[in-house]
């Protein structure tokens, strides 16, 4: 029976680790996790939690999966990227989606625009691989079920919005859009879905959570996936989200995105915000083919089987492909950074 480790130090890793857990439940295999103890209160029954290193020693995975963009090294198994979100382009490619850190053996790319520059990284490089799976994320998006997504839509037929800003505190929207967020949930026309990233200033998250009532409700990040599927518009800013939501082949609103392309609705005032959500339900000819251009060239899978091509995919590199890889760099200051930011970060968590 293999064995995984699921990897997750905030919120937003738990939806896109559990399809992979629910996918090696499937297969036959034995999940685990590691995780913050921030995120204790998040687990669901049964859920196997490892609480240090000499228990996941013991586990000894084959792989440990991860939506950060770092990895203790030291762990048994290979280690493998399934990303925290899409390419949005908030910082130069060296820095940001396309960093190699030599921590990886394996990258499960989300669809043609990641793989091929990764796949460029690898030939470089040599000591990783790289296969396009799909996002595990994503997999209860395309679920025939709609669950909790049709529980979070209002019963009297209005539009639903969803309003999600990135963390990056330069790019984000949070502050800036408050106050006209507060007037459209005042209004009523509209029913609003409202959630922000788990590390935003916990004063600013209160302001938002206050404005749920009977035009709105305010989510966690684990509620991503079924707030997705229940709004009809986003509005939200240089946050991956937009990719996200823009798979379903449904409109986005961005504030003053960083990089905006055809398929979003850009706005740079807030008194725009208005006029450019009525644009976006709509539902344009024009907007809606380039909405589905850019989905199938970040996420061409539509089957809700991304998860079970990362365990594919990863049981070939264990079958024999990662003998064909070469040594990852030795980079001593990045191991012991690793190893001061694993008790840094052990120690922070057991504080919480």
């Amino acid at each position: 029976m293999p064995r995984y480790l699921l990897f997750a130090t905030t919120l937003y890793a738990l939806p896109i680790l559990r399809p992979l857990e629910q996918a090696i439940h499937a297969s036959g295999g034995e999940a685990a996790w590691f995780i913050a103890s921030s995120l204790e209160d998040y687990m669901w029954p049964g859920e196997h939690v490892l609480r240090n290193l000499e228990q996941v020693n013991a586990f000894a995975p084959v792989a440990v999966f991860s939506a950060s963009n770092w990895v203790p090294y030291f762990f048994p198994g290979f280690k493998v990227q399934v990303f925290h979100g899409f390419n949005v382009e908030k910082r130069a490619a060296q820095r940001g989606h396309f960093r190699i850190r030599g921590l990886f053996d394996l990258y499960c790319t989300q669809g043609p625009e990641t793989t091929a520059p990764f796949e460029k990284l690898a030939l470089r490089h040599r000591h990783f691989d790289v296969i396009e799976t799909g996002w595990p994320k994503l997999d209860p998006l395309f679920a025939d079920d709609a669950g909790r997504a049709e529980d979070l839509r209002p019963n009297d037929g209005r539009a639903t919005c969803m309003y999600a800003a990135t963390f990056t505190e330069n790019l984000s929207s949070a502050r800036t859009l408050y106050t006209t967020i507060a007037e459209q949930v005042a209004r009523g026309d509209r029913y609003w879905l409202l959630t922000l990233h788990p590390k935003t200033e916990p004063a600013l998250v209160e302001r938002y959570r206050a404005l749920a009532g009977p035009n709105a409700r305010y989510l966690e990040a684990v509620d991503f996936v079924p707030m997705m599927r229940a709004a009809d518009v986003l509005v939200s800013d240089t946050s991956s989200a937009v990719s996200e939501f823009i798979v379903q082949g449904k409109p986005v609103v961005t504030f003053r995105n960083r990089a905006p392309r055809p398929h979003m609705i850009d706005i740079s005032e807030p008194a725009e915000l208005e006029p450019a959500l009525q644009h976006a339900l709509d539902s344009p000819a024009e907007l809606m083919h380039e909405i589905g251009t850019y989905a199938q060239s970040i996420h061409p899978y539509r089957d809700g089987r991304s998860s079970e091509r990362v365990l594919a995919a990863t049981a070939a590199l264990a079958a024999g492909k990662a003998a064909a890889l070469a040594p990852k760099p030795r980079n001593l200051w990045r191991k012991l950074h690793g190893r001061l930011r694993y008790r840094r970060w052990t120690i922070e968590s057991a504080s919480d």
